[in-house]
């Protein structure tokens, strides 16, 4: 069951959820909205031919930090990946999903593709997955409202919670990193 506006409250409160920053202000009906940060990773297309799920992507990707009185802006057609400014987390019990904001979704602008999931017992600043599907340019501000999570309560709390013992790969990132997805051909 998806969370109301008062469980909200009452789930930061006990501690189930966590944001940071919060401001009670972007509490909507069934969600909170969420921010963009200036924290970003694209692809050096210059320098790379493929993207080999086998190979490490670190190096194909460069970092680009946006300042905070000038625009980020996203291509048409292009990819990148961005970041939530609040820092958010659910316990044990808890998940979050990830959606973009009807007005950004107007413009063009996907802010996931697949990793819309906050599992239970992470917190971190959610990566986004940006892809403008316009033929214009999009201008993306510095904390401009970018998201929204919504939560819903498990049916009991998770044995194993997101984790780096569990094999986890993306444990309280703070900034957007490259796909993991070679480690799972390292076993």
């Amino acid at each position: 069951m998806i969370l109301s506006d008062r469980d909200i409250k009452k789930a930061i409160a006990l501690g189930d959820i966590s944001i940071d920053p919060f401001d009670e202000k972007y509490i909507q009906p069934a969600s909170i909205d969420l921010h963009l940060d200036k924290h970003f990773l694209a692809y050096n297309f210059g320098e790379n031919f493929v993207i080999d799920p086998k190979m490490p992507m670190d190096q194909m990707m460069k970092d680009i930090i946006m300042e905070e009185d000038k625009p980020f802006v996203l291509d048409p057609g292009e990819f990148a990946l961005g970041m939530i400014y609040e820092k958010t987390g659910v316990s044990s019990k808890m998940v979050g999903r990830l959606e973009g904001k009807s007005s950004i979704g107007r413009m063009g602008l996907l802010i996931h593709i697949t990793a819309g999931f906050l599992d239970p017992g992470n917190s971190l600043k959610m990566t986004l997955e940006l892809h403008n599907t316009t033929k214009l340019p999009i201008l993306l501000y510095y904390k401009m409202p970018i998201a929204q999570m919504a939560f819903e309560e498990l049916s009991s709390p998770c044995e194993n919670p997101y984790s780096a013992a569990v094999g986890s790969k993306y444990v309280g990132d703070m900034k957007p990193r490259a796909s993991q997805m070679w480690r799972n051909f390292k076993k």
